[in-house]
C-alpha cells in the first residue's frame, strides 16, 4: 500500500487527522457486544501498524482501550527507523480521550513503553491527581479540555499542534470520530474492508452523533484502492472545503 505522508488542505491551526478503521462488509467496526474487533488479517494490522508510525500521536477514546487493553505501538524497526529519519520519537503519542478519567491502572497499556497522554474533563484530571506516580503508572501529560457538554475540538486541536503534533490518527470509537465528523475536521478516511458481516442495531459503526442530511455531508475522493486476499484497503481524503457551505471548521 502507497505511503500517504501528504497534506491536505487543513488549516495550519490543527494536525492532518486521518480516521483509521477495520469495518465488516455492512459498515460494522465491532459486534453486537462492542468486544474487541479482531477480525482482521495480519496484512492489515502491518496497514494499521504503518499508519500510527507516520503519526505524531494516536487518538482513541476510553471504551477502544478497555476492549483491547493495549495500544498498537510501532514494533517493526523499519518503520522505527523511518520516524527517527523524519525526526520523530521511537513511539507516537498515545492518546486516551475519557470525559470520567474512570481508567485502570491495571491495563497493560501502562506496561507498554509508549508516551500515554489523558484527554479529560477537569474532573477526570482531579481523579487522576490522587493517583501517585511512585504507586501505580499514570499517565505523562493530562489535558483538562473536554467538556462535560461541549467540546471546544478546534481549539482542543490547536493546543495539540502548540504541543509539536501535526499529524493524528484517530483510532475510534464511533462517539470519538463524531464530533471530529460533525464539525468537517476529518481530512484523511483509511478503511480496511473485512470479509464478514456482523449486524446488530447496537453493533458500533464508524461514527455516531446526529449525522447529516445528504446534500450537505463532507465529501471524499478516492486516492487509492488496494486489493489484498479478501480484503479491500481504502483511501479517501477529503476534497477542498473553499466555497463549502456549513461545515466549516
Amino acid at each position: 500500500m502507497p505511503p500517504s505522508l501528504k497534506s491536505s488542505d487543513r488549516s495550519p491551526d490543527r494536525p492532518h487527522i486521518t480516521v483509521v478503521l477495520a469495518m465488516s462488509l455492512d459498515g460494522k467496526i465491532g459486534d453486537r457486544d462492542h468486544s474487541a474487533a479482531r477480525f482482521s488479517s495480519p496484512t492489515d494490522l502491518a496497514h494499521l501498524e504503518h499508519l500510527v508510525a507516520e503519526s505524531d500521536a494516536v487518538l482513541f477514546g476510553a471504551g477502544t482501550l478497555r476492549a483491547y487493553g493495549t495500544c498498537l505501538s510501532v514494533r517493526d524497526p523499519d518503520l522505527r527507523d523511518r520516524r527517527r529519519d523524519r525526526g520523530q520519537p521511537p513511539q507516537p503519542i498515545q492518546i486516551v480521550a475519557s470525559a470520567s478519567g474512570d481508567l485502570s491502572p491495571d491495563l497493560r497499556f501502562f506496561q507498554q513503553p509508549v508516551p500515554r497522554w489523558l484527554l479529560t474533563t477537569p474532573a477526570g484530571a482531579d481523579r487522576w491527581a490522587t493517583i501517585s506516580p511512585a504507586a501505580a503508572p499514570c499517565f505523562d501529560r493530562i489535558l483538562p479540555q473536554l467538556a462535560a457538554d461541549t467540546t471546544d475540538w478546534p481549539s482542543l486541536l490547536q493546543t495539540l499542534t502548540e504541543l509539536g503534533i501535526h499529524r493524528l490518527a484517530l483510532l475510534g470509537g464511533g462517539s470519538l470520530i463524531a464530533p471530529f465528523a460533525q464539525a468537517d475536521l476529518i481530512d484523511d478516511w483509511q478503511l480496511t474492508l473485512c470479509p464478514l458481516t456482523l449486524g446488530g442495531a447496537t453493533a458500533p459503526t464508524p461514527f455516531d452523533g446526529l449525522g447529516f442530511p445528504a446534500a450537505i455531508a463532507p465529501r471524499f475522493r478516492l486516492v487509492s484502492v488496494t486489493v489484498i486476499a479478501d480484503e479491500v484497503f481504502l483511501h479517501y481524503r477529503r476534497t477542498s472545503r473553499d466555497g463549502y457551505e456549513g461545515l466549516g471548521v
